[in-house]
């Protein structure tokens, strides 16, 4: 299939451009390069530079793409809070662009990258989708209205749309990874202490009631969410928006990624304890049982000591180019 790939030179959505490529689909990526990285682009994929309201809604409508990935999203919690206006517009309003210009020009296909931040502090893990949706962030609650829009298009429309929910995506593959200039991202945080480029990692809550008092989240190997990928773009149905969550089913506290990272690295990792954030829940575990059952997915890559490996050996092939802390 020839497929557009926006936000292709990110992490998540350049190794899934990557594994589209490997699997024999036409690549064309559309990125700003606003928070991506051209180097983020696999070799095999056409790139084009600029923005998904004017130049991917260009792409859309005047290439005949078999489908859309859509990557391209504002996505750090923290600065949704205290700019709400760069997530509402950067991801609702430019994703309706991008939604018009998909029903415009007959694409059939779409699969989004959703969150699970859309389902803010949950009552019960494992987090199934049937959980209720209450973001406590402009960034979970811009994703949830695009999901909601999806559904809408996919009834009235007969589009051919699938909703990921991923929830802590980590490692790296086929010489791609994290490597942003401003990082949130616990594994890749503690990494960076690991190479010097960080004093000490930070330690956010002691008191959660959990087995050593840190939090507890879902961490899933990249490629195995890139596979998923594969299987909702293959298994699509006109006329429906399938949602489904993506993570290992296995959790792990702050303190267990800190003791992995050692583990791998051979270094010890400096930690500073300090207050819970706000709005941070004890637990984040997905179920994916209903991928698993409908897609046939199976993610093959949960140890944790795998995960931090391959991240480690990304950021160790970087050298100079590995962005240091901000």
């Amino acid at each position: 299939m020839k497929l557009l790939v926006t936000g292709g030179a990110g992490y998540v959505g350049g190794v899934c451009a990557q594994v589209l490529i490997e699997d024999g689909h036409d690549v064309v990526v559309v990125d700003d390069l606003s928070t991506g990285n051209a180097e983020g682009v696999p070799s095999g994929a056409k790139f084009v530079d600029g923005d998904i309201a004017t130049v991917g809604v260009e792409l859309v409508e005047s290439e005949s793409f078999d489908g859309v990935l859509h990557f391209a999203a504002q996505s750090l919690v923290g600065e949704s809070v205290q700019k709400p206006e760069k997530y509402w517009h950067g991801n609702v309003v430019k994703t309706l662009a991008l939604l018009e210009a998909i029903r415009r020009s007959e694409t059939p296909r779409l699969v989004f990258s959703s969150t699970a931040a859309v389902y803010g502090e949950p009552e019960q893990v494992p987090i199934t989708e049937a959980a209720p949706a209450r973001p406590t962030n402009p960034y979970g609650a811009s994703k949830l209205a695009i999901d909601h829009a999806i559904t809408s298009y996919a009834v009235a429309h007969g589009l051919a749309a699938t909703s990921l929910r991923y929830f802590n995506v980590a490692g790296a593959y086929g010489g791609l990874g994290e490597n942003r200039v401003v990082e949130t991202h616990l594994i890749p945080l503690v990494l960076q202490t690991a190479l010097g480029h960080r004093k000490s990692i930070s330690v956010f809550g002691t008191d959660y009631p959990t087995d050593d008092g840190t939090a507890v989240r879902d961490y899933i190997h990249i490629r195995d969410l890139a596979q998923a990928h594969l299987l909702a773009l293959a298994q699509s149905r006109p006329g429906e928006h399938r949602i489904f969550n993506l993570g290992s089913g296995t959790g792990f506290s702050v303190r267990q990624v800190i003791s992995a990272c050692e583990r791998v690295t051979g270094r010890e990792i400096a930690s500073v304890d300090t207050a819970r954030r706000a709005g941070d829940p004890a637990v984040l575990i997905a179920s994916s049982e209903r991928a698993i059952a409908e897609l046939g997915w199976q993610p093959e890559h949960n140890d944790l000591d795998e995960i931090v490996t391959d991240a480690w050996a990304f950021l160790q092939s970087l050298g100079d180019r590995a962005h240091s802390a901000r």
